[in-house]
């Protein structure tokens, strides 16, 4: 299930109390955005304990309980886990990836607040989340019965509601101030293939490791960690982005002629980083108009034509990266400044050979 409305993590509190508490909810989002972890924050700011069952780790009895006898006749048992006197939330994670049994299962829980004899104490709420199918996650159809007995709500991941949380969540300073820097990475579309991609998770799983290796963490153990938890592209970023704060090697360095971009083999990682920076910054600072720059605005323009030389002399991939189209073919650097680019590279290249 997909749709174009969505909220933010920072929004979905305020809708589940007034949704929540009178009819049940199902969170749907991509693996890793912070479904479970914000209906457990929603249930502790209501005072009620926060009861999970996983649908992957179900069978049908685990909800329905067990025959025993009463009076001469039998009745099913519900768990002790669900069957309480007390008002709680009941989270049913990952309640599409279970079996159609066990979401039949749901049925009356969902609807009518009650398993067999035993029904909800009032002010219970019941919450279910999920990934989509697109997510290439466990994912099962959810029957028509089930989609009709829930509020569907769509979540999806929002950088500034992370770095707020993130301020007084301990999260490391050097997460914080990269995706301050990168904030198109906190998430990305799970890969078809099976490898780490990054997610709110994986960050909050990199700066746990981070946090207990300590700032003196040796490159090596860094770029294991974040291959280990991030998206390819991303874990060579954040390395990058490391070897400038912890050297002190920056682009303004760069940009000013104080220094070259880094040729070594070894630092392909940090040479990836500076040119995604590169191109930020002529994104940021470059107008659409050329009759709009000032003077020390083409001065930029022209100094960036012969960084771009030098940066295609060590990797064309990096040069290319520079100043290639976006995500929907359009371009993204001003169009006056890319007819200069590919009107006086070729003069440029000559005069440095």
């Amino acid at each position: 299930m997909h749709s174009a409305i969505s909220v933010t993590p920072a929004q979905l509190p305020d809708l589940l109390l007034h949704v929540a508490v009178v009819r049940p909810v199902f969170v749907w989002g991509a693996p890793g955005i912070g479904k479970s972890s914000l209906v457990r924050q929603f249930a502790a700011s209501l005072g009620l304990d926060c009861v999970t069952l996983v649908g992957t780790q179900l069978a049908a009895e685990d909800l329905i309980g067990v025959p025993e006898l009463r009076d001469g006749r039998s009745r099913f048992a519900p768990p002790e886990s669900i069957a309480r006197d007390e008002p709680y939330c009941l989270f049913l994670d990952e309640l599409n990836a279970s079996t159609p049994e066990v979401q039949k299962a749901f049925y009356s829980l969902i609807l009518d607040r009650r398993i067999g004899a035993y029904e909800l104490p009032a002010g219970s709420i019941v919450i279910g989340a999920g990934n989509r199918a697109t997510d290439n996650a466990l994912a099962r159809p959810m029957a028509s019965a089930l989609v009709n007995r829930l509020v569907h709500v769509h979540l999806r991941a929002s950088v500034d509601d992370w770095l707020a949380w993130a301020q007084g969540a301990g999260i490391h300073r050097w997460v914080v101030d990269y995706l301050s820097e990168r904030p198109d990475q906190l998430w990305v579309n799970p890969p078809k293939v099976e490898e780490a991609f990054s997610t709110p998770r994986s960050w909050h799983m990199l700066s746990d490791a981070l946090s207990s290796y300590g700032d003196d963490i040796d490159e090596h153990t860094l770029r294991l960690l974040a291959a280990g938890t991030l998206s390819p592209a991303h874990a060579a970023g954040f390395c990058g982005y490391l070897k400038i704060v912890r050297h002190r090697y920056g682009l303004d360095a760069v940009v000013r002629g104080d220094a070259a971009w880094p040729a070594g083999v070894g630092d392909r990682d940090l040479l990836y980083f500076l040119a995604e920076a590169f191109r930020a910054r002529l994104v940021k600072e470059l107008p659409a108009s050329k009759e709009h720059a000032s003077p020390a605005l083409r001065q930029f323009a022209h100094r960036t034509k012969a960084l771009l030389v030098q940066l295609a002399e060590i990797s064309l991939e990096c040069a290319q990266m520079v100043i290639a189209a976006g995500e929907d073919g359009a371009p993204v650097l001003p169009t006056w400044f890319l007819v200069e680019v590919s009107r006086d590279l070729p003069r440029l290249v000559a005069a440095r050979t």
